[in-house]
């Protein structure tokens, strides 16, 4: 379990699946994540890939996101790569970040990451402003990067942090 200042991380389990299911449901974080029809199967894949970590963020005793990572195997290019969704019912209170800081802080503790990349759509700027608050700068757009549900491909921003640079 890792605690932030606000949000506590833990891994999460099948328990979890309902509820990140339904976050993930919110039409706000629907057109950023992918996921089929059945959300739930997508968590549970989440929960039962072995290369990827996935904690529930908790606060106030709730669920109310997900972080997950995975670590580039390859010792010439070390890095982590971090993503997350909230409940749209708590943006905006610095939660997100928290949660960021927290896990970034437990990779470079723990397991030495100096490294670390996220990659959001290049049109979610809430995220993109999210993100650059708490140290992540933009590396480059990648072009046509993701197939969207409109099966059109869109563009994402690749970002990533140092470690001495981890804000907050």
């Amino acid at each position: 379990m890792l605690r932030g200042r606000a949000v506590t991380l833990r891994p999460a389990t099948v328990a979890d699946v309902p509820a990140l299911a339904a976050i993930r449901a919110e039409p706000e974080v629907r057109r950023w994540w992918r996921g089929g029809d059945d959300l739930a199967a997508s968590v549970q894949a989440d929960l039962n890939d072995d290369d990827l970590a996935l904690y529930a963020i908790e606060h106030d005793g709730r669920v109310i996101g997900a972080i997950q990572w995975h670590a580039e195997p390859d010792p010439d290019y070390r890095h982590a790569s971090l993503d997350v969704f909230l409940d749209p019912a708590v943006r905006g209170e610095g939660l997100g970040g928290d949660a960021i800081r927290t896990l970034a802080r437990h990779l470079i503790d723990e397991y030495g990451h100096h490294r670390f990349t996220i990659d959001p759509a290049a049109a979610n700027s809430a995220a993109i402003r999210a993100y650059a608050k708490v140290g992540f700068r933009p590396v480059g757009i990648m072009r046509r990067y993701e197939r969207g549900a409109d099966g059109r491909w869109h563009d994402a921003l690749l970002m990533d942090l140092l470690a001495e640079e981890l804000a907050g």
